[in-house]
């Protein structure tokens, strides 16, 4: 099952994942039109292509340890460590080891939704 628009509380147990390849994971685990929470799963290795989009976005490392560019910057974080990605940045992530991150990003990601839930425009 997925997760479903302002839904109040959500079981990480019955939530699908999705697998986005190359040892990528993923679990949306709440949202409505301003915020969305994201469960991700990186194998080591796994890589996070460079990218950027509109939304801002705030990580949280639970556990592993990953390498994050955001625009020049490189750091490596490990568990318990923080980032903040402002809207437009370009960023990217690799695993270091087996890793999970919580994404968060405002507003929500509508691409990240299947397309039977996709919002009304």
């Amino acid at each position: 099952m997925f997760v479903h628009k302002e839904q109040l509380y959500t079981r990480f147990e019955q939530i699908a994942w999705e697998d986005l390849g190359g040892g990528v994971r993923r679990k949306i685990m709440a949202y409505g039109d301003q915020l969305m929470a994201v469960y991700l799963e990186f194998k080591k290795g796994a890589v996070g292509a460079l990218h950027a989009h509109p939304h801002v976005q705030a990580a949280f490392v639970r556990s592993g340890s990953v390498q994050v560019q955001i625009g020049e910057e490189s750091q490596m974080l490990g568990a318990g460590d923080f980032y903040y990605i402002p809207s437009g940045v370009v960023h990217g992530s690799v695993a270091l080891e087996d890793s999970t991150v919580i994404d968060l990003f405002a507003p929500m990601r509508q691409d990240f939704l299947p397309n039977d839930q996709e919002l009304p425009t």
